[in-house]
C-alpha cells in the first residue's frame, strides 16, 4: 500500500515491555522477521526489550506491551 502511493519504510524502532520471558535471545530473529515482512534491511530495524521492574500489569507479569515507531518516507524523484 505504501509503495502504491509513493512511500516506503525508512526504519522501525520497537520496544517490547515484558517482565518475562527474557527476550534478548530472540531479538535478532525478531529484527530479521520484521525486516523481511516490511521489505527493508535488518539494519533499519531496532528491537529492544525491557521490564518495568514490578510496576503495572507488565511488571506484575499479567501481560506484555509493545511500542513501535516507523519512519515513512516519500520515494525520491
Amino acid at each position: 500500500m505504501l509503495a502504491e502511493n509513493g512511500w516506503h519504510v525508512g526504519n522501525i524502532d520497537a520496544t517490547v515491555v515484558a517482565q518475562a520471558p527474557k527476550l534478548k535471545p530472540y531479538v535478532p530473529a525478531m529484527r530479521e522477521s520484521i525486516a523481511r515482512i516490511c521489505g527493508i534491511p535488518a539494519g533499519r530495524v531496532s528491537v529492544k526489550a525491557t521490564t518495568e521492574e514490578g510496576l503495572g500489569f507488565t511488571g506484575a507479569g499479567e501481560g506484555i506491551a509493545a511500542h513501535a515507531v516507523c519512519l515513512i518516507e516519500t520515494a525520491e524523484k
